[in-house]
């Protein structure tokens, strides 16, 4: 299906372009969303009459994702969740758990703008890409925690998944004693 896009669209083309895309896609998304037309002859007039509106509108959604670029850039987020020793989670921090945590420090971010491909499984300091606007993505980082304490010490630079996996593995070993081990009556030493 032929669409004009009324917005710019990552992989896909800028404002006004006209495109071919998947029928699905454009029935879908584009068109119930209102990012897209169906590139018609009314339309294509209509979008040339609001292309100017349309441009101005675009260019001053940028200039604020702009400013609230500047401010979140950077921002760490702590996540506090439930974790084995060897620092994997026994659940999972989602693009929902990230927009939260960032609606609580003071900041509009809705879940669709948190770009997370995978869910986070593991304890540490994560990059996730915030995309504020088409053309706008800042990173913060998603420190996930087993506790707020712990946290802080991740954000200071100690790497607890390491310290946890090494713990499991330390041996006792006991003091010298002056008197040797004795076997098991029956057995022979």
């Amino acid at each position: 299906m032929q669409v004009i896009l009324l917005e710019r669209i990552a992989k896909l083309g800028q404002l006004g372009e006209e495109v071919r895309v998947r029928d699905g896609y454009a029935r879908n998304f584009l068109l119930p969303q209102g990012k897209a037309l169906r590139a018609t002859k009314e339309n294509r007039s209509r979008f040339e009459g609001q292309r100017v509106q349309l441009e101005a509108r675009n260019l001053e959604t940028k200039n604020e994702a702009q400013k609230l670029s500047e401010k979140i850039e950077g921002q760490s987020v702590v996540i506090v969740r439930q974790a084995g020793e060897t620092g994997q989670l026994y659940g999972s921090v989602s693009a929902r758990d990230i927009a939260e945590a960032l609606t609580q420090a003071g900041f509009t971010i809705g879940k669709n703008q948190v770009v997370l491909h995978t869910p986070i499984k593991t304890i540490g300091l994560h990059q996730v890409p915030v995309s504020l606007h088409p053309e706008i993505e800042v990173l913060i980082t998603a420190n996930v925690a087993r506790s707020a304490a712990e946290g802080e010490r991740q954000a200071s630079g100690e790497d607890l998944s390491v310290r946890a996996e090494n713990a499991r593995f330390e041996t006792f070993v006991p003091e010298d004693d002056d008197e040797p081990a004795q076997a098991p009556e029956g057995e022979k030493a």
